[in-house]
């Protein structure tokens, strides 16, 4: 039988200080350590989404619009935009071909997700990150792994497997990102 407050225990086994410190309130579900295929494709997915959103809890509209870590110009609002363009790009606009358009890159501006106007609004990016994710959901949740589709501007198919791998990719590569930009806007670290 599973202990429920297991669900949200530290990922590393050890102990927290024999890995990198924990964040305090991570309330991010664990990854089972024996899933199925999908369920463990899936849990992987939802934990570095709930990073970013972890990542981001707490910090003003200032913060999140700061590029505290030169020369690089990421900010935590210009990673939830470019994640929200990524989940529509690749899971709607990509995979079942709908006819959506991004919500922030733009052939004219092709900046704009990663480098917000001075007008952009942090809460309402997060909405809609976080309503992409779930239409995200809702795709993979109506495929089979092994369903097929050609990438626009590609001239070989995927399948749904491969896609979510890159998506899991993409999100820890910015997961990373998200930790030193948090780390130098209040000094809070932790997986």
């Amino acid at each position: 039988m599973s202990d429920p407050s297991a669900d949200h225990a530290p990922e590393s086994g050890p102990g927290a200080d024999a890995f990198a410190p924990g964040w305090a309130d991570d309330d991010r579900p664990r990854i089972p350590r024996v899933a199925g295929e999908r369920e463990a494709l899936a849990a992987y997915l939802e934990h570095f989404r709930a990073t970013v959103e972890m990542k981001s809890r707490g910090v003003t509209a200032e913060q999140a619009r700061s590029r505290p870590v030169p020369p690089s110009t990421l900010s935590l609002h210009g990673l939830v935009r470019h994640l929200a363009d990524v989940e529509r790009w690749w899971f709607q606009q990509n995979f079942e071909r709908r006819d959506v358009p991004s919500l922030f890159f733009s052939d004219d501006h092709p900046d704009l997700d990663f480098d917000p106007p001075a007008d952009a609004d942090f809460a309402a990016d997060l909405r809609a990150w976080r309503a992409d994710c779930a239409v995200s959901r809702e795709k993979v949740a109506a495929h089979d792994l092994d369903d097929t589709a050609r990438p626009l501007h590609w001239h070989e198919d995927v399948d749904l497997r491969w896609l979510v791998l890159r998506i899991i990719t993409e999100y820890a590569r910015h997961c990373g990102h998200a930790d030193l930009v948090r780390e130098r806007i209040d000094g809070r670290v932790g997986e």
